[in-house]
């Protein structure tokens, strides 16, 4: 499978999930993986989790307008960088979004996410 699929594959997964049960994010990230959400960090599964849990909203759901990849040779893992809307509860107006990931190989090999970065682009 090339960078690119593997990026998109991460990309739709995490945005379903995200979506539809937040919750359920924990088993895409490692102990040390390390979240920065609107200039806030969080490390850890659980810390992550937890913070994307806690967002004050009950229904939402990702567009992607943009999804480009990159690999990283020196790890074998892929850099996803994202552009989207962002559609909460029932407000009309999306909300334009940035997401950068960083996926690392696992030693089972597959791959969790270790740097997850967020910014709404508003202003």
């Amino acid at each position: 499978m090339s960078f690119q699929q593997i990026g998109e594959q991460f990309v739709q997964h995490y945005y379903q999930t995200f979506d539809t049960s937040r919750a359920n994010l924990a088993s895409l990230y490692g102990e040390t993986s390390m979240l920065t959400f609107e200039g806030e960090q969080f490390q850890g599964a659980q810390n992550i989790t937890q913070k994307l849990a806690a967002l004050p909203f009950q229904k939402v759901r990702h567009q992607i307008v943009k999804c480009d990849c990159h690999p990283n040779p020196s790890e074998n893992g892929v850099i996803i960088f994202v552009t989207g809307n962002l559609l909460v509860d029932d407000n009309q107006n999306p909300l334009k979004f940035a997401q950068v990931f960083y996926l690392k190989p696992s030693p089972t090999g597959s791959f969790f996410c270790q740097n997850d970065l967020f910014r709404l682009n508003i202003g």
